[in-house]
């Protein structure tokens, strides 16, 4: 690959999306050369923002032509690095793509472009009594896009799927400059190999998406929701199975060990009271159109906890108390940011083994010296592990935690999980691939790459591990 473009293909670039849309200066580069991963930075050589599917087809057959790595960005909100421009090349903006083109009454589903934010798209299909729901922590700020790029869940993904389960169609840029469309807006379709399916968490490097059409739900009316106190943090992992095993199927089933909440108290003002003795809280969620119904699973929820060591269960009376207890779930990975240097992985076991996951990482930690600030989706088995520094001294954090992460995936994938649930690959675990697939699989990945990309330009150094 080029990593130096030329004055002459610079100037192509320009002709392209316009002297207003091309930029060079070191500010804006540095700005859109990083996510919220870590403390990364690789600027990209030219920062461009193209406004159609036909600017960014032109950008690639340029790209494609003189061999220059092209690096999709959309909210910046990744937490694996999947934005990073590490080859610098060009960064190229998705930000002006931010039109909701259709929201479909009739038949359920819209067409939106894919930096729309995805709070502002639950929230215009909402006023139309509909439902989407994957539900990033990272809503506020994130871009439908990368949401179809990383296959991102959220809260709410226990009960009604991931960004996949709603994908129908997409409007996808090839490397080479040619614009497909992958499916058809159906609610079935098996006519060929799923395109559609193979671009969903495909992390921006097989294609750069233009257009999206997903289906949507009617909205639900009212919920239930409670925040359950557990002294022994391994029981709050424990009772997440027998919740499921008990018959309901919670609308979202969130785990915060003691850390967590207690940084997070620290970040935002939000007021709950809790004993010294609690070591955890799951936050549940219940929600239909049916009180009663929400009403007997509450009950049923509750006989469940019951049986395990907690304090009192705080039920949530008021839209204010809910939206606080959220609140308080959503900010606990920028609390946790806010205190000291970190690296999140985002581990995902059936959800029977989340005691033996959350043990095993407390134990890993022990051995490499470092402490590890857990929580998550607990119904869905998926487990946000932050390793903080905090005293760490700098050697035993470039050395020794590597390490330990490495027996944190072992440990993941012995337990029949893998290595993310939600947040992607990228660029900072793509060497720990070989941990969850053999050899052949890698291959077959390889393999996918190169067809789609054969001169390896489009978001290279993301997903692969570096030997394959």
């Amino acid at each position: 690959m080029n990593t130096q473009i030329s004055p002459e293909v610079m100037g192509q670039l320009e002709a392209i999306v316009g002297p207003s849309f091309l930029f060079l200066d070191q500010a804006t580069r540095r700005e859109y050369g990083h996510d919220e991963t870590e403390d990364y930075v690789f600027p990209p050589a030219v920062l461009l923002k193209p406004g159609t599917p036909e600017e960014i087809a032109s950008i690639m057959r340029v790209a494609n032509q003189h061999e220059i790595p092209v690096t999709p960005i959309g909210g910046r909100t990744g937490l694996s690095g999947g934005a990073l421009c590490i080859f610098e090349g060009i960064g190229l903006s998705m930000e002006r793509f931010n039109k909701i083109i259709h929201i479909d009454e009739q038949n359920l589903q819209v067409m939106v472009e894919p930096a729309v934010i995805t709070q502002v798209l639950r929230e215009a299909v909402a006023e139309k009594g509909l439902f989407y729901p994957p539900d990033p922590s990272s809503q506020g700020s994130c871009f439908i896009g990368g949401n179809v790029a990383e296959n991102a869940g959220g809260a709410r993904a226990v009960k009604y799927g991931v960004t996949k389960d709603y994908v129908l169609n997409l409007e996808v840029v090839l490397p080479n400059g040619q614009i497909i469309w992958t499916g058809a807006n159906t609610l079935k379709n098996s006519t060929g190999y799923n395109l559609t399916q193979l671009m969903v968490g495909s992390e921006g490097t097989l294609g750069i998406v233009t257009k999206i059409v997903m289906k949507l739900l009617p909205a639900n009316q009212y919920n239930i929701l409670m925040l359950v106190p557990f002294f022994d943090a391994a029981q709050a992992c424990e009772a997440v199975a027998q919740i499921f095993k008990a018959g309901v199927v919670p609308s979202a089933l969130e785990f915060m060990e003691r850390d967590a909440i207690d940084w997070t108290l620290r970040f935002v003002e939000v007021s709950v009271a809790i004993k010294d003795a609690v070591q955890a809280h799951l936050l549940i969620e219940v929600d239909g159109n049916y009180p009663d119904v929400l009403f007997a699973e509450a009950e049923k929820i509750t006989q469940v906890v019951e049986q395990f060591d907690i304090d009192d269960i705080l039920f949530a009376d008021t839209d204010d108390q809910k939206n606080a207890l959220w609140r308080l779930r959503r900010a606990v990975a920028e609390a946790v940011k806010s205190n000291s240097i970190y690296k999140e992985e985002d581990t995902v076991v059936p959800r029977y083994e989340l005691p033996r996951l959350l043990t095993g990482i407390k134990s890993i930690g022990q051995k490499y010296g470092f402490k590890s600030v857990c929580y998550g989706h607990a119904g869905d088995g998926n487990l946000h592990v932050n390793i903080v520094k905090g005293d760490m001294t700098d050697d035993a954090w470039t050395t020794e935690v590597p390490k330990g992460i490495r027996e944190i995936f072992e440990l993941t994938v012995s337990l029949k999980g893998t290595l993310s649930g939600e947040h992607g690959i990228g660029y900072v675990q793509k060497n720990y691939m070989d941990i969850a697939f053999d050899p052949i699989t890698l291959q077959l990945m390889k393999g996918i790459k190169q067809v789609f990309d054969p001169k390896g330009i489009l978001n290279p150094g993301k997903v692969l591990p570096d030997r394959v």
